[in-house]
């Protein structure tokens, strides 16, 4: 049987794959009756869906046949046999699948066993059917294209920020054959690369896809990533924040020099702008860095006397606007 040909029973008889023995006997009763040439005499197109109806119930109500279907999708009656050199016309070139489960079990190893290596990576691939663009899996594991689909690839490749930032070349195994892929500058996770040619194999067409890494970016102890912009929180200390200070700020280029506004408040923002994440179209985004007010833990006697101090002559009350608060 060609992939083309493939009928998905239970679509036919209108039921989802948990059906039960009851409801597979009640949609077959309704759609016999529907589509019964006693109903439609002379209906050639009636005739045609009664005898899919018919063949649809006997696989779904025998329990044996249910379960090699549901396993083996299309090639269901060759499971059977064991798949002796493909039977019922199918050209297996006597592969036999009597070792898998079921044919994704063979998929995941056929597919699985040939995807990309590298060894400073894990990653996990899929694969998907493609007739000249991106198709998927059916629920029985074949290309939704059928024999004719070529298979895509996808890969997670995870990266340090280093060298997402600045771009890196990575070496990966495919089966017998190595490939470099430089990876651009700027990689973000989420970001997809397409590398022509250097999917999966279809074993029936011998058609090859296209292999496509999605970037994981490895999480940093000081940086995050928000759109375009690298996003980092600095701590200063209660009397900077008063009087204002300059202080060092890491960037991707080294410490650079950051002037604090006095009265600069806790979670405020300053942007340091073309500091920030490599652009697709030149340039950078900025940097932007979000200042936090650390009190702190441990005060010397001197210290702890100067605060008591501040505390006692202070006349500024950052809470003086509560007192009008009402429900």
């Amino acid at each position: 049987m060609a992939a083309t040909d493939f009928k998905d029973y239970y679509a036919i008889l209108g039921i989802s794959k948990t059906a039960t023995p009851e409801d597979i006997k009640q949609a077959f009763r309704k759609l016999a009756r529907k589509f019964h040439p006693d109903v439609n005499p002379g209906n050639k197109q009636a005739e045609a869906s009664f005898k899919e109806v018919n063949e649809a119930y006997e696989v779904l109500s025998d329990p044996e046949k249910r379960k090699k279907y549901d396993q083996f999708g299309q090639y269901w009656k060759q499971a059977g046999e064991g798949f002796p050199g493909g039977g019922a016309g199918v050209d297996m070139n006597g592969f036999d699948f009597s070792q898998y489960g079921s044919f994704n079990d063979f998929l995941n190893e056929l597919f699985g066993a040939a995807g990309p290596r590298s060894g400073r990576q894990s990653s996990s691939y899929r694969t998907s059917g493609r007739p000249g663009g991106v198709g998927g899996f059916n629920d029985f594991g074949f290309p939704d294209a059928g024999v004719g689909a070529a298979q895509d690839t996808e890969a997670v490749i995870k990266l340090t920020f280093a060298e997402a930032f600045a771009g890196v070349q990575k070496r990966f195994s495919l089966g017998n054959e190595t490939i470099d892929v430089r990876i651009p500058a700027g990689a973000k996770s989420g970001t997809r690369l397409r590398v022509r040619g250097k999917g999966q194999i279809n074993p029936m067409t011998q058609q090859r896809g296209d292999l496509y890494l999605k970037v994981e970016l490895q999480p940093h102890s000081f940086f995050q990533i928000e759109g375009d912009n690298l996003v980092c929180e600095v701590l200063i200390t209660p009397d900077e924040a008063t009087l204002g200070a300059t202080i060092d700020v890491p960037t991707p280029d080294g410490n650079v020099n950051v002037k604090l506004p006095a009265g600069v408040r806790s979670g405020q923002s300053l942007r340091l702008r073309g500091k920030g994440w490599p652009l697709a179209k030149g340039g950078r985004g900025d940097q932007l860095v979000k200042v936090a007010i650390a009190p702190p833990k441990d005060l010397s006697a001197q210290e702890r006397e100067y605060y008591e101090k501040i505390r006692a002559i202070r006349t500024y009350n950052p809470r003086s606007h509560l007192e009008q608060v009402k429900l």
